[in-house]
């Protein structure tokens, strides 16, 4: 059931979207938990999952009578910031990267593929229902985020990148 009342089947897009919203949420807690040096910045994050997932949750018509909150304004700039901040510390890529290496800096390569996930899911909805687009951007930079914080965490916990190198 949607908020405003109206209920969907399981399987529709809508509760897929937001489903999705809440599976990435939870690999935000655990990725918080393993990392707290970030801890502020994911928790941040969080929050912002709500936002989006309570307005996908939502009848587009319904929003403004339910008074949901706003994703904030700077948002994805925020992200756009840490992602430079992070990359500012590391060395050049010059590779492809294998999940893996330290199992916190998997648990973030995993919450990377289900943000990639719910970004596609979000933009199939996106094309039987009106989203804010705002939402679609701050999925794709979260997901940006989460690659880079993998090679943050890679390096502050002292694990090598597991380079991928195709066999010729």
């Amino acid at each position: 059931m949607l908020l405003g009342g109206t209920r969907l089947p399981k399987h529709h897009i809508r509760i897929a979207a937001y489903g999705d919203v809440d599976e990435l949420n939870s690999f935000i807690g655990l990725v918080a938990d393993l990392l707290p040096s970030h801890h502020a910045t994911l928790r941040e994050i969080q929050n912002n999952l709500f936002v989006v997932g309570s307005h996908l949750a939502t009848e587009p018509d319904q929003a403004e009578k339910i008074q949901l909150p706003a994703l904030p304004e700077n948002a994805s700039e925020n992200l756009e910031n840490e992602i430079d901040r992070m990359t500012a510390m590391l060395p050049e890529l010059k590779h492809f990267i294998l999940p893996g290496g330290h199992a916190t800096v998997s648990h973030i390569h995993i919450a990377r593929t289900v943000c990639r996930r719910t970004e596609r899911t979000v933009t199939a909805l996106a094309e039987l229902s009106t989203v804010n687009p705002i939402f679609i951007q701050y999925l794709n930079r979260l997901s940006d985020y989460l690659f880079t914080l993998s090679r943050a965490a890679a390096q502050e916990l002292g694990a090598e990148e597991n380079k991928w190198v195709p066999k010729k």
